[in-house]
């Protein structure tokens, strides 16, 4: 990409010519799967998980290369108390990452998915957003296309994740900034924030939401002055997938936020995107509801990590090989329903 006068046009312009579904490999799926050796139906959602992966990959329901994808971030609204963890663990929960110690990496392994983090700029906190924008216009539209990048090498099934200490309290801002009611619908107790620490973390949201409120009218410049590097990041590999052909994951609260931006920009912006599962933080399940989605897995889990993509991931993969291995009637030799 090449960034224009403004920075945000580039992705305007790309968030308003969206490529649709591959219609021609939908039908194909769909006609194997009429034939397959099994009642219609019978395997349930993942058969909707194979004719999704076909009209959005645009070829024959496969998973060869998944790739877990976790975005690092820092915020300087974590300044104001509303973690019981300081910021400096965000760094070292990268290193933990990349030392093998993390429940992300023990998901990949058993899993089979690679796992790549990106470590944005986490020395330099995003601005406090109760009183100034998290980031520049160009410092988000940059991030935004970074993150473009986690698409690159062959990528067919992106799941995506993130850490950032604070980053639950930017979750809940975005969301209360897009669709309104009270700070306290959005906000959850994230890693842990409880009584007092839990208020301030509410009053966060509502202030910054209040401090911002003439400019949230446009979705990237809610991102840009509500969000973080890792939020920009995720918004800028969706849009990436989606011009790549390239089917989408989405971990939880905050990873649903950052894509919940682009759907408030062009509502079918998410359609080749399923939610991994429904998390613990209270927000989440708003949030899907407000997407009009369905999430693959509830497991009561508020980790981050991308844990829950990774998870759902293993659903993606069986259901495009139980689409591709089983036999179909004819192949078999089995009668079919009408014979």
């Amino acid at each position: 990409m090449t960034m224009t006068a403004n920075p945000f046009d580039d992705f305007r312009a790309l968030l308003e010519g969206l490529p649709g579904a591959d219609t021609p490999a939908l039908a194909a799926a769909r006609k194997r799967n009429s034939q397959l050796t099994k009642p219609e139906g019978a395997l349930g959602r993942l058969e909707e998980i194979a004719m999704w992966l076909a009209a959005w990959s645009g070829r024959t329901p496969a998973v060869h290369r998944p790739m877990v994808a976790v975005f690092a971030g820092n915020h300087g609204i974590a300044a104001k108390g509303v973690s019981p963890y300081p910021a400096t663990v965000t760094k070292q929960m990268v290193d933990n990452f990349a030392k093998g110690g993390a429940a992300i990496n023990q998901i990949c392994a058993t899993v089979d998915l690679s796992l790549k983090i990106f470590d944005l700029a986490l020395d330099y906190p995003t601005g406090d957003i109760t009183v100034e924008p998290a980031l520049s216009e160009r410092d988000c539209a940059a991030t935004m296309a970074y993150g473009m990048e986690a698409v690159a090498g062959g990528v067919d099934l992106l799941c995506l994740g993130e850490m950032g200490i604070g980053n639950t309290t930017i979750a809940a801002a975005i969301c209360h900034g897009l669709y309104g009611g009270e700070a306290a619908d959005w906000v959850g107790p994230g890693t842990g924030s409880e009584g007092d620490m839990l208020e301030r973390k509410i009053a966060a949201v509502a202030d910054a939401v209040a401090f911002h409120r003439d400019h949230l009218s446009d979705p990237l410049e809610l991102l840009r002055r509500l969000g973080g590097r890792e939020l920009a990041a995720i918004a800028g590999a969706i849009i990436a997938a989606r011009m790549q052909k390239v089917p989408v994951l989405l971990d939880g609260y905050v990873v649903t936020a950052a894509a919940a931006v682009l759907k408030a920009a062009n509502p079918s912006a998410l359609d080749h995107c399923m939610i991994a599962h429904v998390s613990a933080e209270p927000g989440h399940l708003k949030l899907i509801q407000k997407l009009g989605k369905t999430p693959l897995l509830a497991l009561g889990m508020r980790l981050g990590e991308g844990t829950g993509a990774a998870l759902a991931a293993s659903l993606v993969k069986s259901a495009a090989a139980c689409h591709t291995g089983m036999a179909t009637f004819a192949e078999a030799g089995v009668s079919g329903r009408d014979s």
